[in-house]
């Protein structure tokens, strides 16, 4: 990792990903660039000086050092650049956890716990987890799309949200060594792709089961958008045969931890969900658990 020096002319630094490299090496003239994403991760924006002439507004912005491309996927790329054409926006739609009609996560671990096993799932003492061995059974995770404001200036619950503002689609990506995803009804979601570094993608288009319209118009403590909202995102997590048969993988990657009076085994992971059409996305801590 490194920065470049970016105090005279503009730079732009792109790499294939490993992904990319390994098809390129193929040698059998199938490699093709399709599609591209932008990042603007390492640019401060409270640098801009309103105050200054207009060519030295966005100055020390422009010649701030340049982070180094990635060919790690997964190390880049958290803030994706998006075009919106239209210039009356004074706020963009948001996506948050709701932790009251889903899963909460859990206080002292910071993370929505995952039970891997039947023996961890009959004995674990809090009511706040997904059951990732019987997946028709326990909570669902869910996730709330739509304009956030506690002043009110983005608007109430009963205005509607701008066609061009909901979302209809999301990606979810997890580590596919640990676990997978499930409808709310308990029904497998077939992965879209996996990389180099064994991240799953999973794509979600607004189809009633997964991702459904919030028709809830009204101000309550069951929901976390507090203005017009667009849709909300369920599903379950099934942890994977690796976790539920061995400790392997718990002690390649986690560690102990006790919740109550009983020690656990625990893998702790990111999964994030993005939107495909605004681009929003929130990583989700979660906490595999397995009774020791």
């Amino acid at each position: 990792m490194g920065f470049l020096d970016n105090s005279g002319d503009i730079i732009l630094d792109a790499v294939l990903t490993d992904a990319g490299r390994e098809r390129l090496a193929r040698g059998d003239g199938s490699f093709k660039i399709v599609k591209f994403a932008l990042g603007d991760d390492e640019v401060n924006y409270a640098n801009y000086n309103p105050s200054a002439a207009d060519s030295a507004k966005s100055l020390e912005i422009m010649q701030a050092p340049v982070l180094e491309a990635f060919t790690n996927n997964t190390s880049l790329m958290k803030s994706k650049l998006i075009t919106i054409t239209r210039t009356d926006l004074l706020y963009l739609p948001v996506i948050r956890l709701n932790q009251v009609l889903g899963v909460a996560k859990d206080t002292d671990a910071g993370a929505v716990l995952v039970t891997v096993d039947e023996t961890t799932t009959s004995d674990i003492s809090v009511n706040e987890y997904l059951n990732g061995y019987d997946i028709l059974g326990g909570k669902i995770l869910r996730t709330d799309q739509g304009l956030n404001d506690s002043t009110g200036a983005a608007g109430s619950p009963q205005e509607t949200l701008d066609t061009d503002l909901v979302e209809t689609q999301y990606i979810v990506e997890m580590d596919n060594r640990l676990g997978g995803l499930y409808s709310p009804e308990g029904d497998p979601t077939p992965v879209s792709f996996i990389d180099d570094d064994n991240i799953a993608s999973y794509f979600f288009s607004r189809d009633g089961i997964y991702v459904r319209d919030n028709l809830d118009t009204e101000t309550s403590n069951q929901q976390v958008i507090n203005g017009p909202r667009g849709t909300y995102l369920t599903l379950k997590i099934k942890a994977s045969q690796s976790l539920k048969s061995s400790t392997y993988l718990f002690t390649l990657l986690g560690s102990t931890f006790t919740l109550g009076s009983t020690n656990y085994y625990y893998i702790d992971t990111n999964m994030r969900i993005s939107g495909a059409t605004t681009g929003y996305s929130v990583d989700v801590p979660v906490r595999f658990i397995k009774k020791v």
